[in-house]
């Protein structure tokens, strides 16, 4: 699949996937806002009809209150007038002032008076006599209630305002009215609530009160049709009420979750799909320079063999040893390809061999200085060795540790610079107790972006227009494999058209 097809199809089901979750947060906000709005309507109902019961419990106990004073029967105040009082006469002298405009004295003592006439109906009497005595037993009935409404009503607005504003409130029936009248509406949050005069002074506060939650409060005027100054204030608020409110978003959470895990699904395949195409073209670039390093001795060897076997070409002693020598070279760098080859197939396997011994490092890099010596020569460089390391004692394996330092010097030679001589420098030396091996060329050097990736398997850097090194882009990804084994750490520091230079620390024997 190609690259461009591949961004692509990720730009188009990336944009579904954020398209999905735009929604999904509009969605659950609107929810939020739609529950944010039913709570406070519910909670703005309850404290209105609170009010109004409050109000209603005042109304009751002064209609009582005067009931009990002209002998009415308070628990049928809705039904006829009781005859064991029926003479007495409702007298509003002893609550009325002078300036009242209310005058109900002569209204209320006829009523009172006609309360004595009972509704007797006699199997003679006529029907008509009948009817008017009963529309007058009826008219009286109406006259003294609405003698006591009226008086009730009266008292309510000429003399309960005048109280204070503690004692018209019964607290307990507050609080009881409203979590009734929460519950009802199907609210069944805690709340807490106070209770301020129109001053703002506070009245009452309920036992549990607490401030967390008070930011978001309701509150609902009390005795709102008396004189302003005599009304009070009810508020209330919920602690609970974010978490009720966002309780509602839990719902559509499973659903968010689920489309963000597949979301991240996405995002990881797509990575896997791009890593594994990378492998791909690095393996199909290993596979094309493996070809090549395997043709060239090949062909040595072949061509050689080729000359040994033609009967017709006179062979003296000195072309015998040159073509065996070519045989045997080639055969060494072929043989050396392909335990490199195989030592990484056995290293991702963990089926590597190391047998690790004590060695002098100093010892054996000088021995690998000594063989690259003439290398470098030929390439019209210098190689300098500083061993400064005053204890060189390691316990790693020495046939890998002489294949990493090795291949770092190699790639000095691969990647060198043609307008400058190669100046290629090895050097040891100790640091917190570890031994420190440093590399260091004035080649080609590194850019960042390549500096992240030299160490993985296959990955070969760019050299522009030099198109003669060759290589698996194994060398750097065995070095690091094989550090690793000896529990070392290897980094690398690289400037573009500066040089190279690898630094390893290994542990020291203790």
């Amino acid at each position: 699949m190609r690259r461009t097809t591949i961004t692509i199809i990720s730009l188009i089901i990336g944009a579904s996937f954020f398209g999905l979750l735009f929604l999904q947060g509009r969605i659950i906000r609107s929810m939020v806002k739609m529950r944010k709005e039913q709570f406070d309507e519910t909670v703005f109902r309850a404290l209105d009809q609170t009010s109004r019961d409050l109000e209603r419990n005042e109304t009751f106990r002064y209609l009582e209150e005067v009931a009990r004073r002209s002998g009415y029967n308070a628990d049928s105040l809705a039904g006829q007038p009781d005859s064991r009082q029926s003479s007495a006469t409702l007298n509003l002298a002893d609550t009325a002032t002078p300036t009242d405009p209310f005058r109900l004295q002569p209204q209320l003592s006829a009523a009172a008076g006609m309360r004595k006439n009972k509704l007797s109906l006699r199997p003679d009497a006529s029907i008509d006599l009948a009817n008017q005595r009963f529309q007058d037993f009826v008219k009286s009935s109406y006259l003294y209630q609405k003698g006591v409404l009226d008086e009730v009503i009266y008292t309510i607005l000429y003399n309960a305002s005048d109280k204070d504003f503690r004692e018209r409130v019964d607290f307990r029936l507050l609080d009881s009215n409203l979590r009734s009248e929460l519950e009802s509406a199907g609210i069944n949050q805690p709340y807490h609530f106070s209770v301020y005069d129109i001053e703002g002074r506070e009245v009452y506060r309920c036992e549990d009160y607490a401030d967390e939650g008070s930011d978001y409060s309701y509150t609902q005027t009390l005795f709102r049709n008396d004189p302003s100054q005599k009304m009070g204030l009810l508020r209330v608020h919920f602690p609970t009420m974010n978490s009720y409110i966002m309780g509602v978003a839990g719902k559509m959470l499973p659903v968010l979750v689920f489309t963000i895990l597949l979301f991240l699904t996405f995002l990881f395949t797509v990575w896997l799909i791009v890593r594994q195409k990378r492998e791909t073209e690095m393996k199909n670039d290993f596979i094309n320079n493996m070809t090549h390093e395997f043709k060239t001795p090949i062909s040595s060897i072949s061509l050689a063999a080729q000359m040994l076997g033609d009967k017709s070409i006179k062979k003296s002693d000195a072309m015998l040893d040159n073509l065996s020598g070519v045989i045997v070279s080639e055969t060494r760098r072929l043989r050396y390809q392909v335990e490199k080859v195989l030592q990484m197939s056995l290293y991702e396997r963990g089926n590597i061999r190391f047998n690790e011994k004590e060695i002098d490092a100093n010892v054996v890099i000088d021995d690998v200085v000594k063989t690259f010596q003439l290398k470098v020569k030929q390439s019209g460089g210098t190689l300098t060795a500083a061993l400064d390391a005053e204890d060189g004692a390691i316990y790693v394996d020495e046939m890998h540790f002489t294949n990493v330092i090795f291949n770092l010097m190699d790639n000095a030679v691969k990647y060198r610079r043609d307008d400058v001589p190669l100046e290629l420098k090895v050097s040891t030396r100790n640091q917190d107790n570890r031994l420190v091996v440093t590399v260091a060329d004035n080649g080609i050097g590194m850019r960042s972006e390549d500096m992240k990736r030299i160490f993985e398997r296959f990955y070969r850097v760019h050299t522009g227009n030099k198109h003669d090194v060759k290589g698996f882009g194994l060398g750097l990804a065995y070095v690091k494999s094989m550090v690793d084994l000896m529990h070392g750490t290897i980094k690398a520091e690289s400037q573009l058209r500066q040089g190279t230079r690898f630094v390893i620390s290994l542990p020291l024997i203790d």
